[in-house]
């Protein structure tokens, strides 16, 4: 016998970061906000209903943003707030299971197969879940409701916001095939483009070429193409794990050479070590620095050093040797740099590996 289907939610923030701005700033509901800073380097963050109206999404450069909707409120984003709000809405999440796995600060896969409460069926939980976030918090959200999670997400955008949406098994067939691959997770517009010029434009006509044809064309993306085709996805929800990783990067306003870069990389660097110390318990084992051209091309280099860093100025000081390491000409330009620590690990299992860190050394990414 088949294990019974999993019962999966995608649950999605609505606006996320522009709806907790409106609901602690009365005077901005019901108007077009744009959560980002101004000025020609700054993206959007978040942009509220209203402001969508006129085309204006996250990740557009603002300046493009202001013009496409002069009457905008630029609002700059107060991440701290947002994660304290986050953490509100996990808390709601946990009233019904341990398995959630956070995909940003505005949604997150659940299982709901097995939950903490007597509701019957994975609908009501999800119910429950957008009735308590609207009580509670006085915002909204949306729900998917599927046997897998790339359906639950699918299905979670198909009545926003402030709505929810189920795929049962039997009905995966006739909810997915008519969709546009582009629906498909890891679709974008190269790989649409592709498949267009197979005569594939739908899921359906994907299913129909087989696995054996996407593999030769695609490798093992056409097989997992093939899975999508089927509305198969067996990944679990992963619970959050620890951080391998705290860092902190700017983009400057103006593109800067690498020798210039001294002052922002220990700046940065302080931030870093300030989230750092917000990991009690945990070792940072590897110092990494991230770099962007003007034209977007993305470095990194790391070192691991024999003994951790033991200070913000200690962190900055390997961060700046690895400039050296670049070797890009002089006359390159760069939009963003950032500081890392990375390699995370429990302070007690950084003990017990130290001997294999005394000789010192470390590489380059």
């Amino acid at each position: 016998m088949s294990p019974a289907p999993r019962k999966i939610l995608h649950v999605d923030m609505d606006a996320f970061y522009a709806s907790v701005e409106q609901r602690d700033d009365p005077s901005l509901r019901g108007r077009p906000v744009v959560v980002a800073w101004r000025g020609a380097r700054s993206v959007v963050c978040a942009a509220s209903y209203e402001a969508r109206v006129f085309g204006v999404r996250s990740a557009m450069p603002a300046v493009r943003a202001e013009r496409l909707c002069p009457e905008a409120v630029f609002v700059p984003p107060d991440f701290m707030r947002y994660k304290a709000v986050s953490r509100r809405v996990r808390e709601i999440f946990a009233r019904h299971t341990d398995l959630i796995e956070p995909l940003s600060l505005d949604e997150a896969y659940l299982d709901v197969t097995t939950t903490k409460t007597d509701l019957p069926s994975a609908t009501a939980t999800a119910e429950a879940i957008r009735d308590a976030i609207r009580d509670e918090l006085q915002l909204t959200a949306s729900a998917g409701i599927a046997p897998n999670k790339f359906l639950a997400k699918i299905a979670s955008d198909w009545r926003k916001p402030d709505g929810q949406f189920v795929i049962r098994p039997h009905q995966v067939d006739a909810f997915l095939l008519p969709l546009p691959v582009g629906r498909l997770p890891g679709v974008g517009k190269v790989m649409e483009a592709k498949l267009a010029e197979l005569g594939i434009a739908t899921v359906g006509e994907l299913r129909a070429h087989g696995q054996r044809e996407l593999e030769q064309r695609f490798g093992r993306w056409g097989r997992r193409l093939h899975e999508l085709s089927h509305g198969l996805d067996d990944h679990p929800v992963q619970p959050e794990r620890p951080s391998l990783q705290v860092s902190a990067e700017d983009t400057f306003e103006h593109d800067l050479p690498l020798d210039a870069l001294e002052p922002h990389i220990r700046r940065l660097a302080d931030k870093t070590w300030a989230g750092y110390r917000r990991e009690p318990g945990r070792l940072a084992r590897t110092v990494v620095l991230k770099l962007k051209t003007s034209d977007f091309r993305i470095l990194t280099r790391s070192l691991t050093p024999a003994r951790p860093p033991a200070s913000a100025e200690e962190l900055a000081d390997v961060a700046c040797r690895l400039r050296s390491r670049v070797e890009l000409p002089a006359r390159t330009r760069y939009r963003l740099v950032g500081v890392g620590l990375g390699g995370l690990v429990a302070a007690d299992v950084d003990d017990a590996q130290a001997p294999l860190f005394a000789s010192g050394g470390g590489g380059a990414a």
